[in-house]
């Protein structure tokens, strides 16, 4: 890319890495920067000097580490919802969100009844490389029992994951198996991808391509184009790309991937802040897919570089936005280690759309608590369902470069707003989902059938064998036996929702998330309505 689109991180570290460098490379137990006789001198604080004491003085030992940990961390909480301290010992698992990879041993996994079972096999990972199958129960780490009601998501990755060339044991449960297998796998690169599935719809004669997005990491925007090159190998000539649920992440990538669709010239974002320059950014013109027709899906969990890209292609008219208003979160920050191995996202600047609204929804200093109850009070007054029951806190008029009045000050607002379809739900339903029975019961009833759903290659035959069969009264049992007595004329309301959630998450269990979504999402609302707008 050319210099215009230098990542924002990027500026922003050497715009700020001397000021910041003389804080943040001394101890966890921050020193404070003093500006004096022309130059910038490091001072001890209040705060390290009381830790000093503590440690020397004090009448019991102590553990410092741990009071500093938790001291960081209250220091913190009382800045925005979005600064953050992070411990060495979460440190790798919170980057590993947003890299192109990480070490393990290359299994999905869910935890059920106390127990670990396996739901797909990363294929050339190294687990598919010693033999270990979708529905095998892991039972034993290292020759130690391994079950129970301690075992969570993040002890199981605590555990599993590992430096690479690492060994672990497993002790496996495979169905049919009399005695418990043992492997040794080696851990290696996990590939973390950023694009959950791309596929065709076709409609009216024309084929639509579908990219969703679950977030923005080291690696999104090559995935992106890759698959955009990929549909249009296919004979797609206009797109939706879907952000539902992408809470962000580096924000280079949405800059990246806003080019491809944009002209020479057009904003993207700005962004500013206190100590940080205003740096912009604006399309260059070499993007390849600079007129073709275009969607974005958001909801109210699209967040950050979400909200960079949606709003870059609103403020430019240059596609439809569709779905609900998106999260609402504006504000930058810049990851900053400690020596000790820990390290502070600290928000630095705030980001603004071409038409120079600041999305970020309103918060108070220390208090974010009722900053995450925002959704909710949302959801009270009815706004997943009416955009007329849509506030905004900042009533400044702001215009698209076709001269469009959209608005700032909390979350991206759709063009075309689609609010949750609640005809089909019935308390069952609702009661049955909420208990994630639908995800367990999938789970279930993969394994027993799992020779017979195996054979099938598409997700199109798959759905056509399991229609036939009687899964949605399978599951009516399952669920009364858990405890969710039946009711038939709730049954028959919700029999279309179900069948659908029930089949995709089967489907997925066989072929993944790229047989999953195309079924999921062609009964989807919110996508109709985009394939509708793009079809005209």
């Amino acid at each position: 890319m050319k210099k215009i689109l230098l990542p924002l991180l990027t500026v922003l570290g050497v715009a700020l890495g001397l000021f910041i460098g003389m804080t943040l490379s001394q101890k966890a137990n921050a020193q404070r920067i003093v500006y004096q006789n022309g130059r910038w001198n490091i001072e001890q604080s209040k705060v390290d000097r009381l830790l000093q004491l503590m440690e020397t003085a004090y009448v019991d030992s102590l553990d410092i580490d741990s009071i500093t940990d938790e001291m960081m961390s209250e220091l913190v909480q009382k800045l925005d919802p979005h600064s953050a301290y992070i411990p060495k010992k979460d440190l790798e698992m919170v980057n590993s969100e947003l890299a192109g990879s990480f070490s393990g041993i290359g299994v999905q996994f869910t935890i059920q009844q106390d127990t670990i079972r396996i739901v797909a096999v990363i294929a050339g990972g190294p687990s598919e490389g010693v033999g270990v199958l979708a529905g095998d129960k892991i039972i034993t780490v290292d020759d130690s029992s391994f079950v129970g009601k301690k075992i969570n998501n993040e002890k199981v990755m605590r555990t599993l994951r590992g430096e690479k060339g690492t060994k672990v044991k497993l002790g496996i449960k495979r169905a049919g198996a009399d005695e418990p297998l043992y492997y040794t796998i080696t851990r290696g690169d996990i590939p973390v991808n950023s694009v959950d599935a791309k596929f065709i719809i076709e409609h009216k004669g024309q084929k639509i391509g579908f990219v969703r997005v679950n977030k923005f990491g080291e690696t999104t925007y090559l995935e992106f184009i890759t698959a955009l090159a990929e549909l249009r190998a296919q004979g797609a000539t206009r797109y939706i790309v879907d952000l539902r649920e992408n809470s962000g992440g580096y924000m280079d990538q949405a800059i990246r991937m806003a080019n491809e669709f944009l002209q020479r010239g057009d904003g993207i974002v700005y962004s500013q802040g206190r100590a940080y320059p205003r740096y912009e950014a604006k399309a260059d013109g070499g993007g390849r897919f600079k007129e073709v027709p275009l969607a974005v899906l958001i909801d109210d969990f699209s967040a950050s570089a979400s909200e960079i890209f949606s709003g870059a292609m609103q403020d430019n008219d240059r596609a439809t936005i569709i779905g609900r208003r998106s999260f609402g979160k504006g504000l930058v920050q810049q990851q900053m280690p400690f020596a000790d191995g820990s390290a502070v996202r600290l928000t630095v600047a705030r980001y603004y759309t071409p038409s120079g609204r600041c999305i970020q929804k309103p918060y108070s200093l220390g208090d974010s608590e009722d900053y995450q109850q925002e959704l909710m009070e949302r959801f009270e007054h009815g706004e997943f369902y009416s955009a007329d029951s849509v506030h905004f806190a900042d009533t400044t008029i702001y215009r698209t470069k076709g001269g469009r009045i959209v608005h700032g000050g909390g979350g991206i607002m759709p063009d075309v707003f689609v609010g949750r379809d609640t005809t089909l739900n019935t308390p069952w339903y609702n009661r049955c989902v909420n208990m994630a029975y639908t995800y367990q019961f999938a789970y279930q009833y993969t394994d027993t059938h799992r020779k017979q759903l195996s054979e099938f290659k598409d997700w199109q035959s798959l759905e056509q064998y399991l229609l036939k069969q009687n899964v949605l009264r399978e599951f009516v049992a399952f669920a009364k036996a858990k405890g969710i007595e039946p009711d038939e004329s709730q049954i028959q309301k919700s029999k279309p929702l179900m069948t659908r959630l029930l089949n995709a998450y089967i489907v997925r269990n066989i072929l993944g998330d790229e047989g999953f979504f195309p079924l999921f999402e062609r009964d989807d609302e919110i996508t109709k309505k985009a394939v509708e707008v793009l079809s005209e």
